[in-house]
This record gives structure tokens, sequence and C-alpha cells, in this order.
């Protein structure tokens, strides 16, 4: 699969997705882990890249999304922004308001007895 396709994939399947340098639980630079802790901070489960294990996202994702820099928030398809974006965002509500919007139009499925 070419890295654009696997790219185009990711952002449909998942409806809140955070491409970063690490893991929410162990983030690998400050800004990855400060957009990390303000989507945990919203309270709903969000998706993850780790573009450092995964160097060939890390070289195309900029120029497909035409957004230079990591951490990278995909709302529904749509980039948001980075951590700046990203803490505005958290700081004035605006991310808990569209996170929790996004998870009720995407509640995850539930096991089947």
């Amino acid at each position: 699969m070419e890295t654009i396709d696997k790219i185009k994939q990711q952002i449909s399947e998942n409806p809140i997705l955070l491409y970063m340098k690490g893991s929410p639980k162990l983030p690998s630079c400050g800004f990855s882990s400060q957009a990390s802790q303000a989507l945990m901070g919203c309270g709903q489960p969000f998706a993850y890249v780790d573009i450092l294990q995964n160097p060939d996202i890390r070289a195309e994702l900029p120029v497909y999304a035409d957004w230079p820099t990591f951490p990278q928030l995909w709302v529904e398809g749509e980039l948001i922004g980075g951590c700046d974006i990203i803490m505005e965002m958290f700081q004035n509500g605006e991310l808990q308001q569209l996170i929790s919007e996004v998870a009720e139009r995407h509640p995850e499925p539930t096991e089947k007895e």
C-alpha cells in the first residue's frame, strides 16, 4: 500500500486521530505530550499514530496535509491543527465540545453477545 493511501485510510477509519511523536502514555516530544494530554482531558477515546515508528508517514504526511509539523490532530477527516491550535481550543472549551460531538456521532462498536 502506498504511504498516501495508508494515511488516507487511517484518517477515514478514525474519527479522532492524532499523529504524534511517541504515544499518549509515552510521548517523545513536549508538543506531542501537550496535545495528547489535552485530548485525554476531553475524556473520549482517540486513535494515534507514532510517526517515529512510521518514517514513511512522517515524511509524507506534511506534504499531504500541507502542514509541516507534528503533532497533527485530524477529526472526521479534517486537519484541525498542531499543538498551539489544540491547546488554544482546549483552553477555551472548543476542543472538549468538538471531541464530545464527534464521539456521539461515532459511538464505539459494542461487543455482541
